[in-house]
């Protein structure tokens, strides 16, 4: 599942984070893992709300103050205002990024931070991490299910290969609804995916079976909340014991085809997996090799076997 040249998915980022000098500072904040492993698999988009509005690089830096339930983008000594410069721009450039496939931000910006952005007492330097950058709010806010993360938060495997899983299922349902959504086509999309949302989250993954199966006449409002529910459900981190469940209905698939060595070796990798001392990809990898010798459409279908390039590495390291 290698990424060509022409179908690589597009992300938006910001734009220090692939070296452009574009801080107030007049420096950047380079990712390297965006700009020497991810530029291989993603086209990025590259945004800087603050050069956009024409605040240049060095420029005065600015914070998020609130004032009651407004949020005022100002200096440090309220000088400098450009609130409704930003707003303005916000509202313009969210229109824009209808076509990315997700979305990496700068922490801390009180323009892209994602969570935790220092919002200010009006006169003070009293500040408490309650806020939201406003150009990343109003992405957001416009595109709910865009799978949207901060790079620092990637070093993290979990976080890691949870946004990536995200930003490929949502390619996915965005080219099925290029292509022509039908309710068909709806049931065949559930199908392929019930395993990786059985191990993401159980719960919401029963709640998406009968949305399926009651497909009606409102058919475009029902794909709309099930797609809802099905970003909702891949947001939940997958634990380790949803995996081990999955994994096992998935190895139920096979009780007949394999031999009794096989059986074991299967089940032990799984085991192995649930107590931590083995890698997801090690059962995987070990299924992959038993789809080839006892070929099985249904399973073989399924995105939870590759819901992503293995070039990636995103199973190597939990």
């Amino acid at each position: 599942m290698s990424q060509t040249e022409t179908n690589k998915i597009t992300i938006g980022v910001s734009a220090c984070l692939l070296g452009q000098n574009v801080r107030f500072d007049g420096g950047h904040k380079r990712a390297p893992y965006c700009t020497d492993e991810l530029v291989n698999f993603f086209e990025f988009e590259p945004v800087c709300p603050e050069m956009a509005i024409g605040m240049g690089a060095p420029r005065k830096s600015i914070r998020q103050v609130k004032d009651g339930d407004v949020i005022l983008l100002q200096s440090a000594d309220g000088k400098l205002d450009v609130t409704a410069e930003m707003k303005a721009f916000c509202d313009m450039k969210v229109e824009q990024l209808a076509h990315l496939g997700g979305y990496l931000l700068c922490a801390k910006s009180p323009t892209c931070g994602m969570e935790r952005v220092l919002e200010y007492a009006p006169g003070t330097n009293n500040a408490t991490k309650s806020g939201t950058g406003v150009f990343a709010k109003a992405l957001m806010d416009k595109y709910p299910e865009l799978p949207v993360e901060e790079t620092g938060r990637l070093h993290d495997m979990v976080l890691r290969e949870n946004y990536f899983t995200r930003v490929y299922a949502y390619n996915d349902w965005q080219q099925l609804k290029a292509d022509g959504l039908t309710k068909h086509k709806l049931v065949q999309f559930h199908s392929r995916y019930k395993y990786l949302l059985m191990a993401h989250n159980q719960k919401l993954y029963r709640e998406l079976g009968p949305m399926v199966a009651n497909l009606g006449d409102d058919f475009e409002r029902q794909a709309g909340e099930y797609f809802r529910v099905f970003m909702q459900t891949l947001k939940h981190h997958a634990p380790r014991r949803n995996h081990t469940s999955t994994l096992q209905h998935i190895q139920g698939y096979f009780k007949r085809a394999l031999s009794k060595q096989q059986k074991a070796e299967l089940t032990d990798a799984i085991l192995e997996y649930r107590e931590g001392l083995q890698p997801l990809l090690v059962p995987i990898t070990l299924i992959n090799h038993y789809l080839r010798e006892h070929p099985n459409e249904y399973i073989q279908d399924q995105v939870y076997l590759k819901p992503h390039p293995q070039e990636l590495k995103l199973r190597y390291g939990y």
